[in-house]
C-alpha cells in the first residue's frame, strides 16, 4: 500500500484534528478463464481495483474515516437497473449485474480502541465473520460455493457505480481473543451479529441473522486452525428455506514460496457436490502466479492461471 499523508492547516480544514492520512492500494490481476459449456470457453479475464482509505483523528483519539473502490472487470455488464435496487440480484442480496467502471458506495466509520461504527456500505456481520471465506480459489475465486452463508446477508459491495448503493449501520468490538460484530440494513430488514473467539490457534464463530426474506441465512457457524501440516476450516450455514450448506477448506504449504488450497462444498440448493484445487506461488515483491481448477454447485468445470500484483 502507498499512503500520502495530510496533516497541515492547509489542507486540513477542520481546525483541531491531530492527523489525517490518505491511504491508496489494491491490486491488479490477469490471466485465463476457462468455463465448461460456455459461449465462449476460454478467454482473458482481469480485474484492477484502487482502493482508497481516509481517515482522521480528533483531539480526543478518535478515528474518523472512510474507504471506497473504484474497480473493473473486464468482463462486467452494463447496468440499467436503480442502484441497490431490491431486484438488482435473486433475493436482492448480492449484485451480479455490476456497472463496468465507477466509485462504489462508501463505508464511513468512527473507531476509537477496540469499538468501531460504520454506516453506508457496510461490511456486514456475516460477511465478516471468520470461516466465510476460507481460501479463494485460484486467480478469480471461481463460483465461491465455499462461502457457506451463500451471499444471504449484507456484504461489502465494491462494484456500484457513484457514491451510492446499499446503506446499513454496524457496530464492531474487539478485545483480546474476543470479537463481536452486529449489522442492520433496509435490505430485507435485516439484522445480522457474529461472535468470535481465538483460542489455542483455534478461532470459533456463531452468527445469526434475522430478515424478511425465507432464502436469507438463519445461522452460521465456522471452526478454524491449524493442524500443523495444513491450516484447516469448517463451516455450515442453515440459508433459510434454501436448506444447508456445509464447507471443508483447507491449505498446506508445498514449498517456501507455493501453497496449495482445496475445499469441498455441499448445499440442499446445490445440484452436484462442489470441490476445488489451486496453487499460490509467491513471485515477491507482492506479484504472485495463481491458478485452479473446481466443479462448481452446477457442474460445471471452471480452470483459470494468470497473475496478481498488490500495491
Amino acid at each position: 500500500m502507498k499512503k500520502v499523508l495530510f496533516a497541515t492547516t492547509a489542507l486540513v480544514a477542520t481546525a483541531g484534528v491531530a492527523a489525517a492520512d490518505v491511504t491508496f492500494g489494491g491490486y491488479g490481476r490477469f490471466g485465463l478463464l476457462y468455463v465448461e459449456d460456455a459461449a465462449n470457453e476460454l478467454s482473458v479475464t482481469s480485474r484492477f481495483r484502487l482502493q482508497i482509505d481516509a481517515t482522521a483523528e480528533s483531539d480526543a483519539g478518535v478515528t474518523f474515516g472512510a474507504r471506497v473502490r473504484i474497480q473493473q472487470d473486464n468482463d462486467d455488464p452494463i447496468d440499467t437497473l436503480d442502484v441497490g435496487a431490491a431486484n438488482s440480484a435473486p433475493g436482492g442480496t448480492f449484485r451480479g449485474d455490476r456497472v463496468g467502471t465507477g466509485i462504489n458506495g462508501v463505508r464511513f466509520f468512527a473507531r476509537s480502541g477496540g469499538l468501531e461504527v460504520g454506516v453506508g456500505n457496510i461490511f456486514g456481520a456475516l460477511e465478516f465473520m471468520p470461516g466465510m471465506y476460507p481460501i479463494d480459489l485460484g486467480l478469480t475465486g471461481h463460483s465461491y460455493d465455499y462461502t457457506a452463508y451463500n451471499f444471504r446477508g449484507d456484504a461489502y459491495d465494491s462494484d456500484e457505480g457513484g457514491a451510492a448503493g446499499f446503506n446499513g449501520v454496524e457496530v464492531l468490538y474487539s478485545a483480546g481473543d474476543l470479537s463481536a460484530h452486529i449489522s442492520a440494513s433496509d435490505v430485507n430488514d435485516r439484522i445480522a451479529a457474529h461472535v468470535a473467539y481465538r483460542w489455542n490457534g483455534w478461532t470459533f464463530a456463531l452468527g445469526a441473522q434475522d430478515s424478511d426474506s425465507a432464502t436469507d441465512t438463519e445461522l452460521a457457524v465456522s471452526v478454524g486452525g491449524s493442524l500443523g501440516i495444513a491450516d484447516v476450516t469448517v463451516a455450515y450455514a442453515d440459508n433459510g428455506t434454501s436448506g444447508d450448506h456445509w464447507v471443508v477448506a483447507g491449505r498446506f504449504d508445498v514449498g517456501a514460496a507455493t501453497n496449495v488450497e482445496v475445499y469441498v462444498a455441499d448445499a440442499d440448493y446445490f445440484a452436484e457436490t462442489s470441490y476445488g484445487v489451486d496453487f499460490n506461488h509467491d513471485l515477491g515483491g507482492g506479484t504472485s502466479l495463481r491458478g485452479g481448477i473446481s466443479s462448481n454447485s452446477a457442474g460445471t468445470t471452471l480452470a483459470d492461471l494468470g497473475v496478481r500484483f498488490n500495491f
